[in-house]
This record gives structure tokens, C-alpha cells and sequence, in this order.
């Protein structure tokens, strides 16, 4: 009897996991500023009947509601904002062969199902800039910044009132270089230390 092909769609996909963590749960916290941001976190029960919030960079494939195509590619959550700033055009990129997925011309199956993953890629407006750095020292806070201010939070608010202590508020201190860190991260703070150059977004 003939073995399935390794890498067919059916295959691929009955290996990914995604069984949830256990003692825990995906959530995701909107953004105030921009309100369509949902970033993701992992919310872990404690044995007393509480919780602690902490990173969640799984992606979507531990998320149970979301449904999993391999062949689609993942959510271009940040096309959106970026679209939104006006600032960008889309155009047309060179054909997309093969060899750039480490495929080879004979791999016709395979490359087939790559060439539905294209997107068509986008760039600054003739004369523009659309970094992270130009937006932050025009005093611009973006998506991608309200973004990093919540993720580095981590609901720092309510870990405050629950856990905190002068031995804890002492040791999670760390060394601020120079940097006022403020109890709660904003993103007019993260915008303020990528306009200082202490923080890098690579994310244009």
C-alpha cells in the first residue's frame, strides 16, 4: 500500500498543534486608542482561584476559534492600520518563483500552493517615509505602538492591585538607563523612546 505524501495539505495540517496550554486560556485586550487591536495574551488560573496574565506569541494556532488553512497564509491584521495612514501604495513585485521557498522547479505541487500565499507588497508614496522612527518624531502614536504598550503591560493595572509590594515593586525595578519608566506603559511613552532612539519597532 502507498505511504500519503508527506507533503500534501492533508498531512501538513493533521501535525500542527493545536491542543490548548494547559491551566490557561487565550484572551485578547483591545486597544483604546485604536480600538480594533486585539492583542493576544495568555491568561493562566492559579490554584487560588486567580489568575496572572502573561505573553502569548503562540500566534493564532492555539487560539480554538480560529480556523487553521495552511494554504491561506496567516491574517494580515497589520494591513489595515497600515492602509489607514495613506502613506503607502501597493504595486506590483516580480513573479514569485521556486527557488525562493527553497523549492525547486519539479516541486509542482508543493509550489502551487505557495503561489497562493502571494501578497502583494507595498511601499512609501514618492517622497514619503513610513517608519517608526519618522512617525514617532512627528509626534505620531500608531497602532503598532498602543500595540506594544499593552502587550509590555501585561495588565500590569491589575497584577498592581492584587500582588504588589514594596520587596516586588523593588525587584521588578530593573535599570532604566537613564529612560523614566512609568508604572503603567503607555503608548505615548513608547512613542517617546522610539523618537529618543532607545526603543526600536521593526515593523515599517
Amino acid at each position: 500500500m502507498s505511504q500519503p505524501d508527506s507533503n500534501s495539505v492533508s498531512v501538513r495540517e493533521s501535525i500542527i498543534t493545536r491542543e490548548p496550554l494547559p491551566s490557561s486560556k487565550k484572551v485578547y485586550i483591545p486597544g483604546n486608542r485604536y480600538p480594533e487591536l486585539r492583542v493576544p495574551m495568555r491568561e493562566i488560573a492559579l490554584s487560588n482561584g486567580e489568575s496572572v496574565t502573561v505573553y502569548d506569541t503562540s500566534g493564532p494556532y492555539t487560539d480554538p476559534d480560529q480556523a487553521i488553512d495552511v494554504t491561506a497564509g496567516l491574517p494580515q491584521h497589520r494591513r489595515a492600520w497600515v492602509e489607514a495612514r495613506g502613506d503607502v501604495e501597493s504595486y506590483r513585485g516580480r513573479e514569485v518563483q521556486p527557488q525562493d521557498d527553497g523549492l525547486r522547479a519539479v516541486d509542482t505541487a508543493l509550489y502551487s500552493q505557495a503561489a497562493n500565499l502571494a501578497r502583494q507588497p507595498m511601499r512609501a508614496r514618492a517622497g514619503g517615509n513610513v517608519s517608526q522612527l519618522h512617525y514617532a518624531r512627528r509626534g505620531i502614536v500608531t497602532a503598532e505602538m498602543e500595540y506594544i504598550a499593552i502587550r509590555e503591560n501585561q495588565r500590569r493595572d491589575m497584577l498592581k492591585s492584587r500582588f504588589d509590594t514594596e520587596e516586588r515593586s523593588a525587584r521588578l525595578a530593573g535599570a532604566p538607563r537613564g529612560a523614566r519608566i512609568p508604572e503603567i506603559i503607555t503608548p505615548e511613552f513608547v512613542r517617546d523612546e522610539v523618537a529618543r532612539g532607545r526603543a526600536i519597532i521593526p515593523a515599517n
